[in-house]
């Protein structure tokens, strides 16, 4: 099997992670949303709508606000990368599966990844609910072993001598990637930096968003 490209420390702390079987929250959780729709009780399209709100939009506007702050302030950053911990509880961000993070820095030639490889460890309260793709079995298995061919295939093509550092969330640590601020936004705002950054770009499977893109689509929205 090929070896990753980089694999943080924690690999070398121990693993340990909630196992998913019969009686853990999720399949509990899953199993009595199945009886509320066998019942009528309850609307399935409606649930996936509360959960894409949260998936998409109120989730990942925390740490977006949070990387456009990094981006905007070097001594905010700097503090972010040396003590993620000391930030978010000054911040007053609270929230489950932030007790510990650690925030990783890309760079021109430096582009990291977050995987859990056991099970779906996330920063729920900085990135939202964490996407069916980053639970599947397939990506936490693949972006370790070939994750250029994984990024590859989720539209982010990287340079060949860019290094690539994959980091594996546990119980314990949790990780949030701070993406490279988009040239051309030295004169934007917080608020409008923020709309730049996705949840993948904190995840690493994808860049911030291209800002004249963005601005193009502002732009015909406006006109209409």
């Amino acid at each position: 099997m090929e070896e990753p490209e980089h694999m943080g420390d924690e690999h070398t702390h121990g693993h340990h992670h909630d196992h998913h079987d019969a009686s853990s929250p999720e399949i509990r959780v899953e199993a009595l949303e199945d009886l509320l729709v066998a019942k009528g009780l309850a609307d399935p399209e409606r649930i996936d709508a509360t959960i894409r709100r949260f998936e998409h939009d109120i989730g990942p506007m925390v740490g977006a606000q949070l990387v456009a702050q990094a981006w905007t302030d070097s001594g905010l950053r700097q503090r972010l990368l040396a003590d993620a911990d000391a930030v978010v509880a000054e911040m007053g961000l609270r929230g489950p599966e932030i007790e510990h993070i650690e925030v990783k820095a890309n760079a021109p030639r430096i582009h990291n990844v977050v995987v859990c490889t056991l099970c779906s460890c996330y920063p729920w309260a900085l990135l939202g609910l964490p996407p069916n793709w980053y639970k599947s079995p397939e990506y936490r298995a693949r972006v370790v072993r070939e994750p250029r061919s994984v990024l590859a295939e989720m539209g982010l093509e990287l340079e060949p001598d860019t290094e690539v550092r994959i980091w594996d969330s546990s119980s314990e640590t949790r990780f949030l990637v701070l993406p490279e601020r988009p040239a051309g936004t030295d004169d934007w705002p917080i608020e409008q930096l923020a709309g730049l950054v996705t949840r993948d770009s904190m995840i690493g499977v994808a860049r911030a968003a291209d800002p004249q893109r963005v601005a193009r689509a502002r732009n015909s929205v406006t006109r209409s």
